[in-house]
């Protein structure tokens, strides 16, 4: 099982062609337009089922199945939390997916970004089990733990890791948070201005029947967006 997430940065359907290499079982898109307008411009393979979320059409957070697995919104989803979406996947093998896409709070300064996802993560707390899934764009690492005091990039890592799920990322590359060295995102496009802010978190569970974590290269990607698109493939047949 292949699982995408990406910031498109945007006109989606302009970009479908890149990101359909990878042959993704669920793709997680942020900043995705409604699906609607997917399609003139159809993905190679069919869609088997689609959730999006957002304020308007033209910028949101879409989830695609092109599997047998279907998608379910969670029955505990909680509109507070923006862009914190739990899903339920359906089919041979049962998972639940937080789809991620942290943003700032216009009203409550206070619960932008990374707080956000500390705040969802403790709502959702009974949803959170051996069969978890929280990928996507945090916007948030822990070089800048300095600005929260509760609630940080370094206090939700600690948090899972209660719960027994970890970040993908830094358990295969052998990483501490903050000291990565593979970006996923190249603020105003530039090489030398790097960050790392999109996550794949898996449960031990799913940690174990992971076979491959890709962050996709600049030289590829940076054409169509300022964010890497990030893989894990699951062995789920074990």
């Amino acid at each position: 099982m292949i699982i995408v997430s990406w910031n498109c940065n945007m006109a989606f359907r302009k970009k479908i062609s890149y990101i359909s290499q990878f042959k993704p079982d669920i793709l997680i898109i942020q900043e995705c337009e409604d699906p609607e307008l997917l399609e003139a411009n159809r993905f190679p393979y069919q869609v088997k089922d689609v959730l999006w979320f957002s304020s308007n059409n033209s910028k949101g957070i879409g989830i695609f199945s092109f599997s047998t697995y279907k998608l379910k919104l969670h029955e505990k989803y909680y509109e507070a939390f923006r862009y914190v979406i739990p899903i339920s996947i359906e089919g041979l093998h049962n998972l639940t997916l937080f789809a991620v896409w942290a943003m700032d709070d216009k009203v409550n300064l206070q619960n932008g970004y990374i707080r956000q996802i500390w705040n969802a993560i403790n709502y959702y707390e009974n949803e959170i089990g051996d069969n978890t899934i929280i990928a996507g764009d945090f916007n948030s690492n822990a070089i800048w733990d300095a600005y929260r005091r509760i609630g940080n990039h370094s206090d939700l890592v600690r948090l899972l890791k209660e719960k027994n799920i970890r970040s993908a990322y830094h358990y295969f590359f052998n990483k501490n948070p903050g000291q990565e060295s593979h970006p996923t995102f190249y603020m105003h496009r530039n090489e030398e201005k790097t960050y790392h802010i999109d996550y794949f978190f898996l449960s031990g569970q799913l940690m174990n029947l992971t076979t491959k974590v890709i962050i996709g290269e600049y030289s590829d990607w940076i054409s169509v967006s300022d964010h890497m698109p990030l893989l894990i493939e699951l062995n789920l047949d074990l």
